[in-house]
This record gives C-alpha cells, sequence and structure tokens, in this order.
C-alpha cells in the first residue's frame, strides 16, 4: 500500500506544481485547499505526512498544524511547511506551531522529494 500525502495549498499552480511532482513517485496525494479543510482531511483520510502551506483562507497554516498535533490520533503526521514566509524566524514560527521541516517556496522539486522521503522512509 503506497503512503499517502495530504496537501493543504490555496493557490492552483501551487497544487499542480505538487500534483506532477508527487506523480512522479509511488505516493498518492490527497488535497485540501483551505485549513479547516486539511484538519478536516487528516482526520478523515489519516495521512502518512502533511504539506502544509501557512498563507491559507479559513484558517491559516500555523493554526491547523496546531489543531493537528493537538489531536491524540494526529499528531504522529510529520507536517513539512512548504511555504513562501521566508523571512527570518518563519521557519522558527512554523516549527513551534507544530511542524516537523519547512521548505520555503519557491522550492527545488528535488529537495522537497528528499524532505518527504527521510519522513517516510
Amino acid at each position: 500500500m503506497s503512503k499517502r500525502i495530504l496537501m493543504v495549498e490555496d493557490t492552483e499552480d501551487n497544487r499542480q506544481i505538487i500534483r506532477d511532482l508527487i506523480a512522479t513517485t509511488e505516493y498518492e496525494l490527497i488535497e485540501a485547499a483551505d485549513g479547516a479543510a486539511g484538519i478536516a482531511a487528516a482526520g478523515a483520510q489519516r495521512p502518512d505526512l502533511i504539506l502544509m502551506d501557512i498563507q491559507l483562507p479559513v484558517i491559516d497554516g500555523y493554526e491547523a498544524a496546531r489543531r493537528i498535533k493537538a489531536d491524540p490520533a494526529l499528531r504522529h503526521i510529520p507536517i513539512i511547511a512548504v511555504t513562501s514566509y521566508a523571512l527570518s524566524g518563519d521557519e522558527a514560527k512554523a516549527l513551534a506551531a507544530g511542524c516537523d521541516g519547512y521548505i520555503a517556496k519557491p522550492f527545488s522539486p528535488r529537495r522537497l522529494l528528499s524532505e518527504i522521503r527521510g519522513f517516510l522512509s
């Protein structure tokens, strides 16, 4: 059974880039377009990994990560922040919210896959 990745991303172009990247792997991709939908999908689908944008409608990625990590049934799921928030301190803020990894946009597809494989191996 292939491992499942939940992508929480509101921008269609960014979702397509990640779709195309994951299509080259053995992973299955689940999508959510806002933070609330991401939390719901995490609970319903129980993915093996979450790629979390930070700047999201409804509930931002920081709060979505906090809520996922507060749920005992979900807290084991690694969350990688994939975000355009790339100023000094943004990585620390994402990690403090519960993210396990951090990648700034624009990202290197090779680096993103390396991070994903590191968490899923």
